[in-house]
């Protein structure tokens, strides 16, 4: 009750995603009294540790292994409470494992448009693409967890290696204004074509925002420095690209969100958006959809609504937003190898409660007569 009462609180500073982090998947969180509450400036001290969800969860896992290794009998007049208990340590364990395997992107498809990746919206990844083969692109990408000031990485597949000179989880990027002098690391690149500097701020995990991840790096030959480059997630498509060469091959490089490609195209071929009959609020919006799948046995259509997701390929495919006018629709996309788990602990608790209700009520009767 403590840690939900808590967590509520930091919803409103945090957001929904990073206050689930902070407080159901840890194992301690630390409460301090927020800036913003009344009376900060007597109680700015105010320190309150608690357990997080992993060590609760755990410990309500144990003492349920324990009370049925110390305490319970296995018997049919006992059975609907191990029904119950099992499916209470099934759900337990579906939570674990969706934390731990389950992943979360986002796809945006235009009309009449495919699509064959998700974007993670809150992890990045530096790329290198070679842009080279007629029929497609390959892409050797680092994660951005390994972006750390001063540290080496070896590009796969490729003669390149990098040096991390600094990377800001969020930052301000943009062209330097006035007579002042630009003040930058770089030395190729769009950040010497364009002046455009970086500033570093503090992240922010407000529902709909995204940090702008920007790193300076540090690119290295087999014979020595190619450059140093700033790269950032909002550096896209709109900017000219940014290519490192060496020799006879070439490389773009780029700091994007975390792509996930499939085996498969989505194509969007209509995208509805109804509303109130006289207001903007939309009661319902819907996409209907094409999967075109390498193997062609394995094309579907569906219609993707609020709460009838498409499942394809182990992916789950939500109706999320829309933009561009409606003429874009967005995809939520979830990898949840564990999602069948909660729906059979859910089956498991309510055949064990009608199962113990049922007979106890028999009992009864049969008293009663």
């Amino acid at each position: 009750m403590v840690l939900i009462f808590f967590g509520t609180l930091d919803q409103v500073h945090y957001g929904i995603w990073y206050t689930q982090k902070l407080y159901f998947e840890s194992l301690f969180v630390m409460w301090d009294y927020p800036d913003q509450a009344p009376m900060h400036d007597l109680l700015f001290w105010l320190y309150i540790p608690m357990p997080g969800g992993y060590l609760l969860g755990g410990l309500l896992l144990i003492n349920l292994l324990a009370a049925h290794s110390t305490r319970f009998k296995l018997n049919w007049k006992k059975g609907g409470i191990f029904l119950v208990h099992f499916g209470l340590i099934l759900l337990l364990v579906s939570e674990f494992l969706t934390d731990f395997l389950s992943v979360e992107s986002q796809m945006a498809v235009d009309e009449g448009g495919k699509s064959n990746y998700s974007q993670a919206f809150r992890s990045n990844e530096l790329v290198f693409i070679d842009r080279s083969h007629a029929e497609h692109d390959s892409v050797h990408a680092v994660p951005s967890s390994w972006l750390k000031a001063g540290k080496e990485v070896n590009v796969p597949n490729t003669p390149l290696r990098i040096r991390t000179l600094a990377y800001y989880p969020n930052a301000e990027v943009g062209r330097a204004t006035g007579d002042t002098p630009i003040q930058t690391m770089a030395t190729r690149g769009a950040a010497v074509r364009l002046g455009i500097v970086a500033t570093p701020r503090a992240e922010t995990y407000a529902e709909g925002d995204i940090n702008t991840a920007t790193s300076f790096v540090e690119v290295y030959g087999p014979k020595g420095s190619l450059g140093i480059w700033l790269v950032s997630n909002v550096i896209d498509e709109r900017f000219p690209p940014q290519i490192i060469e060496l020799g006879d091959q070439a490389w773009e490089i780029a700091l994007r969100f975390t792509r996930h490609y499939y085996p498969f195209e989505l194509e969007l071929i209509d995208f509805t958006h109804d509303k109130y009959p006289g207001t903007e609020i939309p009661f319902n919006f819907s996409s209907e959809v094409m999967v075109h799948h390498q193997d062609r046995t394995k094309n579907q259509k569906a219609l993707i609504y609020m709460n009838h997701p498409l499942r394809y390929e182990g992916l789950t495919f939500f109706q999320a937003s829309f933009a561009n006018q409606d003429r874009t629709s967005i995809f939520q996309v979830v990898r949840n190898p564990g999602w069948l788990l909660p729906y059979i602990s859910v089956l498991l608790m309510g055949v064990g409660m009608c199962l113990q209700f049922g007979l106890h009520f028999i009992k009864f009767l049969s008293k009663r007569s």
